[in-house]
Formats: C-alpha cells, sequence, structure tokens
C-alpha cells in the first residue's frame, strides 16, 4: 500500500520526529512529495527540525510542528484532530522511543516511563489515527518503530527489550486485523540495527564504523516498504542480514529445543552457538 499511498498524497504524521531517524523519515517522506507533520515534545529541538523541513520544502507540501505528548492518550486525540483538519492522512510512523536504565527487579519508574513512550505511546497513535484512516479508505501505511532487543532480547535493559517485545506483537496483531478488516492501509514493522542518533552520540561522540547513519537506515525502510515487506530489520555495518537470521533463528531455538533462556549468552552454549552462527 505504501506506493499507492505516495501516489494519492497527503501526510506523513512522524512521532518521534525531532531528531534521529524520525527527522530522517519526516526529510524521505518531503522529498516524496507529503505533508508532514512533525509530531516530539516542545523545545528547541523540534522547533529547529520544523524549521530545516520548511527550508526543504517547496511551495506545495505542508511542513508543520505540533507539540505532542505521545504518552497522553487525550492529547494525541487532539493530535489526530489538527492533522485530520489539514488533510488525509498516507502514512502514520510510530516512531518515539526512550531509554533508560532497568533491571528485571531494579528501577521501577524506569519501567513505568519506557512502557509508557514505548508501548503505550505506539498504542495511542495507532488508536487515535486508524479509525479514521481506516474510514477514508484510501491506500495508507503504518510503521511501528521497534527494536532488535524486542526479538533477541539480549541481557542488560529488561524494560526496554519488554516494551519493543510488545511492539512487535502490537503490530503484527494490527497487520492482521487490516488484513482481516480489509482495509487499504498496511502495517510494517521498522527494526533498526546499529544506527548513530542523539541517543548514541550521547555516549559516543564520534559516530562508530560499525553503524549506520539514520538516513542509511531509512532508505533501507522504504526500500523494503515498497517491496511489501512487513518485518523490516536493518542490518548495519557490522551485523549483515544473514546474520540477523542466524541469531534470531537461535532465539526461536531455545523454546522449540526447551534450552535455557537466553542461551545465546550461557557460557555452556557459548561453542554451540558460535558454531550455528558460523554455519
Amino acid at each position: 500500500m505504501y506506493q499507492q499511498a505516495i501516489e494519492r498524497g497527503g501526510l506523513a504524521v512522524v512521532t518521534g520526529a525531532a531528531s534521529g531517524v524520525g527527522l530522517a523519515a519526516a526529510k524521505r517522506f518531503l522529498q516524496s512529495g507529503l505533508g508532514v507533520v512533525l509530531v516530539d515534545l516542545p523545545g528547541n529541538v523540534l522547533d529547529k527540525a520544523e524549521a530545516e523541513l520548511i527550508g526543504l520544502a517547496d511551495a506545495s507540501p505542508k511542513v508543520r510542528a505540533i507539540p505532542t505528548d505521545v504518552t497522553n492518550a487525550t492529547a494525541m486525540t487532539d493530535l489526530a484532530d489538527q492533522v485530520f483538519d489539514l488533510g488525509e492522512v498516507a502514512v502514520l510512523m510510530n516512531n518515539a522511543g526512550i531509554a533508560l536504565p532497568t533491571g528485571s527487579w531494579e528501577n521501577s519508574e524506569n519501567w513505568r516511563k519506557l512502557m509508557e513512550v514505548n508501548l503505550f505511546g505506539v498504542m495511542n497513535g495507532m488508536h487515535a489515527f486508524l479509525p479514521r484512516m481506516i474510514e477514508a479508505a484510501r491506500p495508507a501505511a503504518v510503521i511501528n518503530t521497534g527494536s532488535k532487543q524486542g526479538i533477541t532480547t539480549p541481557p542488560g535493559n529488561a524494560a526496554y527489550n519488554t516494551s519493543k517485545a510488545a511492539v512487535k506483537v502490537m503490530t503484527e496483531m494490527l497487520a492482521h486485523d487490516l488484513r482481516e478488516a480489509g482495509a487499504k492501509i498496511s502495517a510494517h514493522l521498522f527494526v533498526p540495527g546499529f544506527t548513530y542518533t542523539g541517543m548514541i552520540q550521547k555516549f559516543m561522540p564520534e559516530k562508530p564504523a560499525a553503524a549506520w547513519s539514520s538516513d542509511e537506515a531509512i532508505d533501507y525502510l522504504l526500500r523494503r516498504m515498497s517491496n511489501g515487506d512487513f518485518y523490516i530489520l536493518c542490518p548495519d555495518n557490522d551485523v549483515s542480514e544473514a546474520r540477523d537470521r542466524k541469531r534470531i533463528e537461535w532465539a526461536v531455538g531455545d523454546i522449540v529445543h526447551n534450552r535455557p533462556a537466553l542461551s545465546r549468552w550461557h557460557p555452556d552454549y557459548a561453542d554451540a552457538f558460535a558454531a550455528h552462527e558460523a554455519s
């Protein structure tokens, strides 16, 4: 549906659009001829992003920044009201996300903050926009930003992994439900690889050689969407598509073969995983 949505025109709504992959996506949607609504928390970063896109826009595409907290369901409904007053929605990209330190029995407040943004922020976007997008009966696309940490769930940040695993399941259900409803809307799970964004820049002032840029990740996303793909797992300069597949196969194999949870990181399975990844 993505190509049809682009051809018909309309608006792309992107949350978490002030920086990183959200801003890169907004630029690409604008270049494809869509109007763009930038959604993020209020502040100089969002203002700067809006000014940058206005500078890139031709006379026709709309560019509008609407400060909104995605964790507030009422605010997201108000956002949808404003957007539909501007025009039809061709693309909804639920991309806003945060990362905070958590442990399995620690940092309960961070758990709640992560879930509110990474999970319920996506849900709020879907609930605010999809009923009217379905009613419009026009080709459109919904993109939800997940993470490989929600698929292979590496140790280190229990809440972040949990939130992104939930986004994966939520988006799978969305794709099924849209198909069963006969809606002219496709759903896509966008899973960046190691991508150098502002979140990473706080810890690494210079871009690591292994990381992709936000532009590279978004260009990959749009190519795969044009092919009609649902699962869009981005490689990077260190992890290839083949390596991703091996890691995912091993993760699923923990269930199939009744191995210990997260056996990829279990010392008793280190050699077996290495052999699997190399095969």
